[in-house]
């Protein structure tokens, strides 16, 4: 079965560390895709926050339905 699993922080190294402790847990094999994006949106206030999103396509042992 394909499955996806999305980390989200506005911190880029917090969701970089957890994206590859769950990698770490995979074989090479499973591994599809991994892919990441990043935006800076501003707030009324005149601030910046920054959001970073890595997401990981993977293939689990387990046949779809």
């Amino acid at each position: 079965m394909i499955q996806v699993k999305e980390f989200v922080d506005t911190d880029t190294s917090f969701a970089e560390n957890k994206a590859n402790e769950f990698l770490a847990g995979l074989g090479e094999d499973q591994v599809i895709n991994v892919c990441y994006g990043s935006v800076v949106k501003g707030t009324p206030m005149k601030t910046e926050h920054q959001r970073s999103t890595i997401l990981i396509v993977y293939r689990t042992g387990e046949k779809g339905k």
